[in-house]
């Protein structure tokens, strides 16, 4: 063990190989690792100056983020098999059934990522390190472990947060080590370097792909299909090192091989630990349960996952004193990781062929006889054409396969609407997505209607499943169901321009309608949508339509072929009619056909708002509708002339968020016509205050009986095990719980849902009806729950309850969502419902 540590001595202090045209990190450099951070594109030209002078290396550009940073990988191992290397890709996607055909070479893939959160900043560091080490030819241990695996190292999947974080650090860290937490350097401003551009967690987004950053990544992955994956983070300053083997909640989909393997490393791992007297812990706080991990992804794509955790993260720096007054430096830091990576190279190495023959089983095993109680999912495929193609698109970069339904009667499983049992039929647009195929598990994991949660704590929200995430009229079966042949998606048939109809009417189902309307309303096309349903020329058109008319838009030129082509871009197929004299409903000069009016929207954010709300609401303007927005400062919202913008977002927050002033200012603003849409934390501003509807309790004696009960519940809290206390805290939260919401389609919050929409809650927030506004989502009762961890102290009160809503103040309005509706940019239904507030609400 001590020939082993030596051999691969820390390259801090590896003298210079005799091999001279590989230098050193210190020497291409200019600095040891671990003496400042190093910027992202200077790691980038010390890994092209490797890959140019090692031939056994290839660097790959796999992608580019929004700032225009590479994304990269190294991909690394013996010349025998770079020689072989496409070879060794495609075997072992045959291994997975993704590719047909017997595999001839028998190499494993072990696969490690650094710096997913920019401000856990040694990951990139340590990927230097390990890359130096790996690559170097001098080094005949890691020679040796090249022959049997090929490495890919991807150094920073999160190039953006990286610099966001490592420019600032250098620019305010102190000459001389300075460790005292309290020093500038050692507090990041809002929002710090952990996620994206856009402020996405890039660890939550595998399975989603809302990023571009993941939508890369995951495109390169599924074309190699590791193995082994490292996700390598850190955690706060005060902990060790933690390693796998993971924490429960363990999926039960995981096998007994990958659970083996998680212990083989760990011990490894541990052993070099134990020599060097570090300290680490294994077990703890990290489970796999949510889907859309570094670790939790590639275990059920067959993999071995595993988060590394180093102590230290953003508050650390280049060194800080930790809660016993020992300096954690990030020279330490890097250590610590640099010595994990290695591990995972030797276990490797030494496990090879296991590793390979239980991968194959794995995607065999899983295929033929999978698992889950549910085997087959039915998704009716005219509940909502535009959310269900944003699903196909979902399943399609997840390499899901799914088929054509067919008719077929007599069927019975789970509705995720009624959340029971229920008997159906299929028709000919219904899809079907069994778990007889390659990609079993994940298939299985993103349908599944409730996952089984064998431990309450958990380190992220407990549901997920797609056709609540899509609003969709969804089923899963207990047997197995097989298409009645491939699905071919609807071809599109272009708009042609005619003579000039009274109006075109669209359909508002989904994010695609909302683009629509936001391309037409930036190209200065006037748009309106009716408050009741219609029928005409045999005709029917839901209440929400989007009506484009010939009068009111006779000044915009060639009006009919703009509205045609952005019409075609986004695939929406137009209705038309040549009389605004309907059959049944308002006809097209009533006051209840409204003028959509082009809203100057500003969002808030700064210190005090949860920057990952803030963040998916920005990366819904730009990226999702491509509307303009302008980005507001919290702290300086009391001297901004609010009069510029008639739409103002304000995300969730902590804490007392407004001063007097601000608050003042924006109520004026709406008095006199704003309209405020505030979000989950938001809500705490204005509930149980003077002069607002938004109350936590319908009356005293309420609020008098909640506070009885709390206090019983206290007293019995008291006397529990001290150890029980981590439990009984999460009994008054929500990790994901998913309810049904009433939604009123007569309001235009309820337009395009069909009367129904499923929240995903987070919080332990629960509102009265309001009694002076509209309640146009409810939770109607207890038995709209449907899936997710909800605590005890607070599921049985979320019956009767509001969770969106709208309170009239003066000539505006504050629209209340008392859960996030875009939450990480992959709960696709909420998207719509927030389009309702932004374009027309108040109009």
């Amino acid at each position: 063990m001590k020939k082993l540590l030596l051999i691969l001595l820390f390259v801090f202090s590896i003298a210079t190989f005799s091999w001279a045209q590989i230098q050193t990190p210190e020497q291409f450099l200019g600095y040891k690792p671990g003496d400042r951070f190093t910027p992202h594109h200077r790691m980038v030209d010390y890994f092209e100056h490797i890959a140019a002078n090692n031939p056994n290396v290839t660097l790959i550009q796999y992608g580019e983020t929004n700032e225009k940073r590479p994304l990269i990988v190294a991909i690394l191992s013996s010349a025998e098999n770079m020689a072989d290397l496409e070879q060794i890709r495609t075997d072992n996607l045959k291994r997975t059934g993704m590719m047909e055909g017997n595999p001839t070479t028998s190499v494993p893939i072990n696969w490690m990522s650094f710096n997913v959160h920019g401000n856990e900043s040694v990951g990139m560091e340590a990927a230097i390190s390990s890359f130096y080490t790996l690559a170097n030819p001098e080094n005949t241990t890691s020679q040796e472990w090249l022959k049997n695996q090929v490495v890919i190292i991807d150094p920073c999947i999160n190039p953006d947060g990286r610099d966001r974080y490592s420019n600032w650090y250098n620019q305010k860290m102190n000459t001389t080590l300075q460790p005292d937490l309290q020093s500038v350097e050692h507090n990041e401003p809002w929002p710090g370097g952990r996620a994206n551009h856009y402020l996405f967690d890039l660890n939550r987004d595998w399975a989603w792909q809302v990023q571009v950053e993941s939508q890369a990544r995951m495109k390169l992955y599924n074309q190699w299909m590791p193995q082994l994956h490292l996700d390598f983070h850190e955690q706060g300053i005060n902990n060790p090192f933690y390693m796998a083997p993971a924490a429960e909640p363990l999926h039960e989909q995981l096998t007994s091989w990958q659970h083996e393997f998680q212990d083989i490393f760990g011990r490894n791992t541990a052993k070099y630990f134990d020599e060097a007297g570090r300290f680490y812990f294994t077990k703890e706080r990290f489970d796999l349960l949510y889907p859309s991990y570094g670790d939790s992804y590639p275990m059920f794509n067959g993999a071995i996952g595993m988060t590394i955790e180093q102590g230290g993260g953003g508050q650390a720096g280049i060194g800080g004193f930790d809660a016993v007054g020992d300096t954690v430096t990030l020279s330490y830091r890097i250590q610590g990781h640099y010595t994990a990576a290695m591990s995972a190279a030797e276990v490797t190495a030494k496990n090879g062929e296991k590793l390979l023959s239980e991968f194959e089983k794995f995607f065999a095993e899983s295929s033929s006889s999978p698992k889950s109680q549910y085997k087959s999912f039915v998704i009716k495929g005219e509940s909502n054409p535009a959310q269900v193609a944003k699903l196909l698109e979902l399943l399609d970069k997840n390499g899901i396969t799914y088929g054509k339904a067919g008719t077929k009667s007599g069927l019975k499983g789970f509705s995720y609407g009624s959340g029971k049992n229920e008997s159906f039929s299929t028709g000919e647009e219904d899809i079907i997505i069994n778990a007889y195929q390659p990609k079993s598990v994940l298939t299985q994991l993103l349908f599944e209607p409730n996952p089984a949660l064998h431990d309450s704590i958990t380190y992220d929200i407990t549901s997920w499943s797609m056709p609540y995430a899509y609003g969709l009229e969804a089923y899963a079966l207990e047997s197995r169901v097989n298409a009645a042949g491939e699905y071919k998606k609807p071809v599109f048939t272009e708009n042609v321009a005619g003579k000039t109809p009274v109006a075109y009417i669209a359909a508002w189902e989904g994010t695609r309608d909302a683009a629509f309307l936001s391309a037409l309303l930036t190209a200065d096309i006037r748009v309106k949508y009716n408050e009741f349903p219609f029928d005409v020329e045999g005709k029917s058109f839901p209440a929400g339509s989007l009506m484009i008319t010939k009068g009111g838009n006779q000044y915009v030129p060639n009006f009919d072929q703009k509205v045609i082509d952005i019409a075609n871009k986004f695939q929406v197929t137009l209705a038309t009619t040549m009389s605004g004299y309907v059959d049944k409903g308002k006809d097209f000069g009533s006051p209840n056909i409204r003028v959509v009016k082009a809203p100057k929207v500003a969002l808030v954010g700064g210190e005090g708002t949860n920057s990952l709300n803030y963040g998916a609401i920005w990366h819904f303007f730009e990226k999702d509708l491509n509307y303009p927005l302008v980005n507001l400062e919290l702290n300086n919202l009391a001297r901004y002339d609010l009069s510029k913008y008639n739409v103002l977002i304000m995300p969730s927050m902590r804490g007392g968020g407004l001063s007097e002033q601000a608050q003042k200012n924006i109520m004026e603003w709406v008095r006199a016509g704003g309209k405020l849409i505030v979000i989950d934390g938001a809500l705490n501003l204005f509930a149980d205050k003077e002069g607002f509807a938004l109350k936590t309790f319908d009356s005293e004696d309420d609020k008098k009986a909640a506070e009885k009960v709390a206090d019983s519940l206290a007293k019995a809290e008291r006397l529990a095990p001290y150890q029980e206390g981590e439990r009984l805290a999460i009994s008054g939260g929500a990790a994901g719980a998913i309810y049904q919401v009433k939604m009123d389609e007569t309001h235009p919050l309820g337009y395009g849902t069909g009367g129904k929409y499923y929240a995903l809650k987070n919080n332990s927030s629960k509102f009265s009806y309001l009694s002076n506004g509209v309640n146009a989502g409810i939770i109607a009762s207890n038995d709209a729950y449907r899936t997710g961890y909800i605590g005890f102290k607070i599921k049985s009160a979320m019956g009767e309850s509001m969770a969106i809503g709208v309170e009239n103040v003066g000539r505006g309005e504050i629209v209340y969502f008392v859960d996030d509706p875009v939450f990480r940019g992959f709960w696709e239904s909420g998207k719509l419902i927030l389009s309702n507030a932004i374009f027309m609400v108040g109009q």
